[in-house]
């Protein structure tokens, strides 16, 4: 560490600001503004289309129409490298040029198929902690109006209900029915 860096630690430590180092010294950092992007070498994607365009891949790789493509490629790339002459042949019989462009496609095949899955599995799982708490919030409304309903018996132990009152009053017609022959007899009586 030479002088001038010393010097530079000594004034920092000291407690001097940005404004009062040297021009060739970095500007201090403002929290209020949002960082400027760097420049990166690298080239960027999207994560979020990339997934999108490996599920539409791994959709078409599981249809009917994929498998009736590549049986119809491979059998005309067989039967090319069969029966035209020697000389417009670009693959001959172990047909290895076909065995590795097979391999090609099986080996971005499968990554991306993974990519799909993995997307689903997220997708499920989203779907599967909404239902969970969907469920949750069923169960505890459901113990509530458990508990409502439990306290509303409770409450209607002690109120009289119609049926209630029906019997009461047709036992005092049954009452007042049987006291009133007694009475009119004795009303007879009593004359």
């Amino acid at each position: 560490m030479g002088p001038e860096e010393r010097e530079g630690v000594r004034a920092r430590a000291n407690g001097s600001s940005a404004l009062r180092r040297g021009a060739n010294e970095r500007p201090r950092v403002r929290l209020d503004q949002p960082r400027v992007p760097r420049r990166s070498l690298l080239p960027e994607y999207d994560p979020d289309a990339f997934g999108r365009m490996s599920e539409k891949i791994a959709r078409f790789l599981g249809t009917g129409r994929f498998l009736v493509w590549m049986t119809v490629i491979i059998i005309l790339w067989i039967c090319w490298n069969v029966t035209v002459p020697l000389g417009l042949r670009f693959d001959q019989y172990p047909f290895i040029f076909l065995t590795l462009a097979l391999s090609l496609q099986a080996s971005y095949a499968a990554p991306l198929i993974l990519l799909a899955q993995n997307r689903q599995d997220d997708r499920d799982r989203v779907t599967h902690e909404q239902d969970r708490g969907r469920n949750d919030r069923s169960i505890a409304d459901t113990e509530y109006l458990t508990r409502e309903i439990a306290a509303l018996r409770l409450g209607l132990g002690e109120v009289a209900t119609r049926d209630w009152i029906r019997s009461e009053l047709a036992e005092l017609i049954r009452e007042l029915e049987t006291r009133q022959p007694d009475e009119a007899g004795r009303d007879e009586r009593d004359r």
